[in-house]
C-alpha cells in the first residue's frame, strides 16, 4: 500500500524486484508469437492448504500490480533466435516475428519450444531480479495433427457461476476461492485428453484455452488447468480495462479475435470449438463457423441452468446448419458425439 501511495505522488522511483512472467503461447515452424509481462512484484504463491486470508491477499496481489514500462527485453532460443523488444505502458512485451530458422527442430514430442527472456535494463544493487532468465514455452503444432481444439474456460471446463444473480457466484469463485479447490465439470479433463490424443492416440492435437478473464488471473488459471490434468495449451486472456482506460476499445470481441488469429495462423488445420450457452459463445462460434465453414468440424456448447439464455442459444443453433452444433448437458454427450464422428478412439 505504501508503494501505491508513493506511485500516486510520483515519489516511487526505484524498483523493489523485477518479475518477468512469460505466457504460454503458440507459433509455427517459422513464426513465433510470444507474450508476457514485466512487473515490480514478487511471484504469486498459491498453496493447497492456504488460509482464506492468504487467498484474499493473493487475489489483491493479482490486481494490485506494478507494471514496468519501456523495459528492454531479449528473447533467446539457444543457437536459433535472438530478438529484442520493449514493454508497453502496461508492462506487456510481445515478440511477433517471422524468422528464417525452423523452430520445430527445437520442439518437444508434443510441439513445445522452450525459450528464455532476459530483462536488459540496468538495475540498482538493491533491486531483486527474480528468475533471470525467465523461462517460457510456445506451441508449434505438429504437421500430422488431426485437428485443433479451441475451448473457452469459464463455465465450459471451470465452474464460475457467470449466470448467477448479479454474478455473485462468479466473484466468489474467481476471487475468494483457492485455485486448488476450484472444481472442473465432471469428465471434462478426460474428454479433453481424449480430444488431445484424437483417433491416433498420439497426443498431437493442439489445445487452445480462451477466457474473458484478464491477464492478472493467468497464474491462477494455469495452475487450475495443470492441477486438474487438462492437456497443456496456450492460454489466451485479455487486457484488464478500467473506466479510466483511454486506449481504443477492440472492434471485435476478445474470443472472436483470438479464434480468428488461430485459424489464420494454421490455415491447413481444422478445429473443434467448445464453449457454453451462458454468455456469447454460441453467437461468436456460429459466426466463426459461417466464415470458415470448411475449417470447423463441430461446435460443442455446455448447457447452463438459465432458461432464458438457453432459449436464446437454442434459437441461434436451430437456424444454423453450416456445421454440427451439440448442446451438451455433460461431457459424456460430447464424448459420444466425438467418437461417433471419428474424432476420438
Amino acid at each position: 500500500m505504501i508503494k501505491r501511495f508513493k506511485k500516486v505522488l510520483g515519489r516511487y522511483k526505484n524498483l523493489d524486484q523485477v518479475y518477468v512472467l512469460p505466457y504460454r503461447s503458440y507459433g509455427t515452424y517459422s513464426h513465433l508469437y510470444v507474450k508476457g509481462r514485466v512487473l515490480d512484484n514478487a511471484p504469486l504463491k498459491i498453496i493447497k492448504e492456504q488460509s482464506f486470508w492468504n487467498t484474499i491477499k493473493n487475489t489483491w496481489k493479482q490486481f494490485d500490480s506494478f507494471e514496468i514500462p519501456d523495459a528492454q527485453m531479449e528473447l533467446n532460443i539457444p543457437d536459433k533466435v535472438n530478438l529484442l523488444n520493449k514493454t508497453d505502458a502496461e508492462g506487456y512485451f510481445l515478440f511477433d516475428k517471422t524468422i528464417d530458422e525452423n523452430l520445430s527442430e527445437h520442439a518437444s514430442k508434443e510441439g513445445w519450444v522452450e525459450y528464455e527472456v532476459y530483462f536488459k535494463n540496468e538495475l540498482k544493487p538493491e533491486t531483486e531480479l527474480i528468475h533471470d532468465p525467465a523461462k517460457g514455452e510456445f506451441l508449434v503444432p505438429q504437421v500430422d495433427a488431426e485437428f485443433g481444439i479451441i475451448s473457452d474456460i469459464d463455465d465450459t471446463i471451470l465452474k464460475t457461476g457467470v449466470t448467477s444473480f448479479l454474478k455473485w457466484r462468479l466473484l466468489k469463485n474467481s476471487l475468494l476461492t483457492n485455485a486448488y479447490r476450484r472444481v472442473p465439470f465432471k469428465g471434462a479433463p478426460d474428454l479433453y485428453q481424449k480430444l488431445h490424443k484424437g483417433k491416433s492416440g498420439k497426443n498431437k492435437n493442439p489445445m487452445f484455452y480462451l477466457s474473458n478473464s484478464p491477464w492478472n488471473l493467468y497464474e491462477y488459471l494455469k495452475l487450475f488447468l495443470d492441477h486438474n490434468g487438462f492437456p497443456k495449451g496456450p492460454i489466451l486472456l485479455r487486457d484488464f480495462r478500467t473506466p479510466f482506460d483511454k486506449t481504443l476499445k477492440p472492434e471485435k470481441p476478445h474470443k472472436q479475435k483470438e479464434i480468428t488469429n488461430i485459424l489464420k495462423t494454421y490455415p491447413d488445420m481444422k478445429f473443434i470449438l467448445i464453449g457454453d450457452s451462458g454468455e456469447h459463445d454460441a453467437s461468436i462460434y456460429t459466426d466463426i463457423a459461417a466464415q470458415f465453414s470448411d475449417r470447423i468440424l463441430a461446435i460443442y456448447l455446455r448447457s447452463v441452468k438459465h432458461k432464458r439464455r438457453m432459449e436464446r442459444v437454442q434459437s441461434i443453433i436451430d437456424d444454423f446448419d453450416t456445421v454440427p452444433v451439440l448442446m451438451a448437458d455433460d461431457s459424456n454427450q460430447a464424448e459420444e458425439h466425438a467418437r461417433e464422428n471419428g474424432f476420438i478412439q
